[in-house]
């Protein structure tokens, strides 16, 4: 008996807008729970009930089918060919008959058994979504909602929207950085795993991806691909070095991640509290790389050392050799990071320490 049920199609709208949830898929998990409630109270398998639900003309309709035979076994799965052809006389053995059901013919145990599985099969449904949308979010940046501050541990708990929850742990956090219940935070997706509970998101805002997909967000020419990030190391909150290649010759990569009078980085610059960012040029001479990676400090040469291990000695002015160590080796230390080398810095008057070696 099919049944329209403007109520039924309006609750499934509703769901479909307000949870999310696609209405095929909705329709699927319906249909598998009225099946589950049907084969409960007539105790038949599958095969035995067929279930339409037609959201395009409003229709809902549950079947109970039973083979049609000569003699019966299984009153619940089988029906005589005499009891049949009661109903219509063409029927023949081999047939299925088809009982129309009533939804309130399921009884209260099927009603909670069906209830049981949507809410189930919502959840589900909200889950998968959830990881889909997150997943898709994996190394890009969102914005979250301070929810939750522990002052104990440092942690925060942000909400991210239809991707649920995450944690963003003190050590993901950059030193100094404080946070307010209600506060828009910007963080980037480190990864995504798919649990029974829903997506488990790792996010953070020291990691250099959240450096890079900001300047691929102020930046043109290296959303569009003219401009490459070759490579990127950051200490947060503190300093980030940024190698960028242009795949045309008259696009300077540096230029372009500067801006006019320094606007692109200055903004990157504000929205990071400050943090210092070196941006040069990326070659593909190792030598001219280290180079550059060195800045500000100038170089007079760099002598790339044999052996398996990446290792280079560079040769500094002796005014240049603080500058090129940096603060507590900060910036011979993002040089080894961005470069993948090895990295010992003498000034141009003489080795120090050959003795010791």
């Amino acid at each position: 008996m099919a049944t329209n049920n403007s109520e039924f199609f309006d609750a499934l709208a509703a769901l479909e807008k307000e949870r999310g949830l696609p209405a095929d898929y909705l329709i699927e998990k319906i249909k598998a729970a009225i099946v589950i409630a049907v084969k409960k109270d007539y105790e038949v398998e599958d095969d035995n009930v067929v279930v339409d639900i037609d959201p395009a003309i409003g229709s809902f309709r549950a079947s109970l089918l039973q083979d049609i035979v000569e003699e019966v076994e299984n009153p619940h799965t089988q029906v005589s060919l005499e009891d049949a052809q009661k109903i219509r006389k063409t029927y023949k053995v081999g047939q299925r008959l088809v009982t129309p059901l009533k939804t309130k013919e399921f009884g209260r145990i099927a009603a909670q058994t069906a209830k049981h599985v949507i809410r189930q099969g919502l959840r589900e449904g909200e889950r998968s979504l959830q990881c889909s949308e997150m997943q898709s979010r994996a190394h890009e940046i969102i914005t979250g909602t301070v929810t939750a501050v522990d002052p104990e541990r440092g942690n925060i708990v942000l909400d991210l929207g239809k991707g649920g929850s995450a944690v963003l742990p003190r050590n993901e956090q950059v030193p100094g950085e404080t946070f307010t219940e209600g506060q828009m935070v910007q963080v980037y997706v480190v990864d995504v795993l798919a649990t029974e509970r829903g997506p488990r998101v790792t996010i953070s805002r020291t990691h250099p991806g959240l450096v890079k997909r900001m300047f691929e967000l102020e930046v043109p020419e290296i959303y569009d691909g003219t401009v490459e990030v070759k490579a990127i190391a950051r200490e947060a909150g503190a300093r980030t070095k940024m190698a960028v290649w242009s795949k045309n010759p008259d696009v300077d990569p540096v230029g372009a991640c500067i801006g006019a009078h320094g606007a692109r980085v200055e903004k990157i610059v504000q929205e990071l509290g400050g943090e210092k960012i070196d941006i040069i040029r990326w070659s593909e001479d190792i030598s001219q790389f280290i180079s550059a990676a060195l800045s500000p400090a100038k170089v007079v040469k760099v002598e790339l050392l044999p052996g398996e291990t990446k290792s280079c000695r560079v040769t500094v002015p002796d005014h240049q050799l603080s500058l090129a160590i940096g603060n507590k080796g900060q910036n011979v230390r993002l040089c080894a990071h961005l470069t993948g080398y090895n990295i010992d810095i003498r000034p141009e008057s003489g080795y120090y320490g050959e003795d010791e070696e």
